[in-house]
Order: C-alpha cells, then structure tokens, then sequence
C-alpha cells in the first residue's frame, strides 16, 4: 500500500474517484469516466483495483482512518468535555457536507453486499470507541452517572437505521440535515448547548 501511495498516477486515480463519488454517487460513475478524468488508462487502473468496488472499498477505508485520527485528536484534548462534543459536531458537518445525496443514496439505501459489509465493520468501531469515551466521560462525571452505555450503544445504532427512514427524511431537505438534527439531539437533547453546560 506504501508503493500505491508514491504513485502519482495511482493518487490521480483515488482522487479524481473521490471527487466524482462524493459529487455524483457511486453507481453513476464508471470506471471509463474516473480514468477519462484522470488522464490514465484503463491499464493502470487494473493494475491498482480488480473493480470499481474494490476502488470504493480503499476510498471508505481512507476517509473512516482519516475522520477517527481527527475525532481521536479531539477526545485527547485538553478542554472540558461540552468543548469536544461541539467539535465532534463540527466534524460531523463536515463529514456530511462532503457527501452528495447521490453518494449518501448509493451509500446506505441500495449498497453493494461487499460495501454493506464494510460500513457495518468501520460503523461498529467507531460506535466501539465512542462508547468507550462515553464511559470515561460518565467516570469523569461529564455525563450523568445514571446513563446507562447500553442504552448509548442502542441509541447510537437506532440513528443509523432512522436515517434510512423515508418518512423522517422527508421532514429535512437532506440527509445531511438530518444526520446533523440526529447527532444535536444525541448529545445535547432538547436543551440548547447553552443550557447544557449549565445542567
């Protein structure tokens, strides 16, 4: 994978993908439009990826390695604990605001079974780790004691089917919107982060 990383055409070929994935979703890209865009040849992609499924599987292993190391980053930070959740929210903007409808679509309501299994595999960890924080949080008394980590993990994985749900998304003019409400209401519930650092 380091050698992948030291070619340029190789990095023309994942960043063009990405570009194209994130503007016009998965399904609606071919591998003819990202070496076209690219300028490589249909050659050189093969030599790096067996399909475009294979390319979409290193893109998500990229960007899930990439937004950890930064929530990870946060979590070490000196500052108070309603400090980090807004910058976990922040990170959270951003993670959505750089995903298409198209891609969101693609992504999570008519995925490939490969690409099912994979998010399932990054979502679990990342709901892994969050709880571990979640837990140091409530030893540290940042959160209440009484909060129960199981209900967190449940909740945590209830969000991910609610996003999916079409009559809940009809109420936002994107999922973005909606993942955006989700995660608010996680942390903060219905108090204001105002009234939450005084609670």
């Amino acid at each position: 994978m380091n050698k992948k990383h030291k070619n340029q055409k190789f990095q023309q070929l994942v960043t063009t993908a990405y570009n194209l994935f994130m503007r016009f979703g998965i399904h609606r890209v071919s591998i003819e439009e990202i070496c076209s865009e690219a300028n490589v040849s249909k050659m050189t992609f093969y030599k790096y990826f067996r399909n475009k499924i294979e390319l979409t599987k290193y893109l998500l292993n990229q960007i899930f390695s990439e937004q950890m190391n930064k929530y990870r980053k946060i979590m070490a930070q000196q500052v108070s604990f309603p400090e980090k959740v807004k910058q976990i929210i922040q990170l959270k903007q951003e993670q959505t605001d750089m995903m298409s409808q198209e891609f969101f679509n693609d992504l999570f309501r008519n995925p490939n079974p490969e690409i099912v299994e994979l998010v399932e595999k990054m979502r679990q960890e990342s709901f892994n780790e969050v709880l571990n924080d979640l837990k140091k949080a409530r030893e540290n008394r940042d959160i209440r004691q009484n909060l129960k980590p199981e209900f967190i993990l449940y909740f945590l994985n209830h969000m991910t089917e609610m996003v999916k749900d079409e009559n809940l998304l009809k109420l936002y003019n994107s999922p973005n919107e909606l993942i955006m409400e989700l995660t608010s209401f996680f942390f903060y519930g219905i108090l204001t982060p105002e009234e939450y650092k005084e609670v």
